[in-house]
């Protein structure tokens, strides 16, 4: 995993995409945020935010 981070920290350095580094971390937090909600304690208040 760290691996593929350091890579795409590269990656984003080399091409000149920050741009492109804060919609990673967005999409990785919603992800975080899904696998989170399939516990059901966390589930009900994660639904109260949508």
């Amino acid at each position: 995993m760290i691996e593929f981070i350091t890579d795409l920290w590269a990656f984003l350095r080399m091409r000149k995409k920050m741009w492109l580094l804060p919609i990673i971390i967005i999409l990785s937090l919603l992800g975080g945020l899904v696998v989170a909600s399939q516990q059901s304690a966390l589930a009900t208040f994660i639904y109260t935010l949508f």
